[in-house]
């Protein structure tokens, strides 16, 4: 069983950093993309980044701002988020696929206060 746990969230002033983190345990392997998802209420959850074995990549609006690591080892994802806009007020959840299953972290709240 895949558990993904993640932490970081809260309230900044717009312009300022957070760093989420992303502790997964279970069946997971370095093979596996894992990523950052966002979800306003009543909107669609968005892809925010993933990372995988061969690289990173990021959504539009935060390229330039977010950068998101892996530690293999420890089995952890990192989102650091700079530069925070109002509009990245969100819940954000971390991601995992294994084996064609999906597995959600239970979301931590993001507030940018402009």
């Amino acid at each position: 069983q895949v558990q993904l746990v993640e932490s970081g969230g809260g309230l900044v002033q717009a312009g300022g950093s957070l760093r989420l983190s992303c502790a997964a345990s279970g069946m997971i392997f370095s093979t596996n993309r894992m990523g950052w998802y966002r979800q306003a209420s009543g909107k669609q959850r968005e892809l925010v980044a993933v990372i995988s074995s061969g690289g990173a990549s990021y959504a539009d609006s935060v390229k330039g701002r977010f950068t998101i690591s892996r530690d293999y080892a420890e089995k952890m994802v990192y989102l650091q988020m700079n530069s925070l806009k109002p509009e990245d007020t969100d819940v954000y959840y971390c991601h995992v696929q294994v084996y064609g299953s999906q597995y959600w972290g239970q979301g931590t709240q993001v507030t940018v206060s402009s």
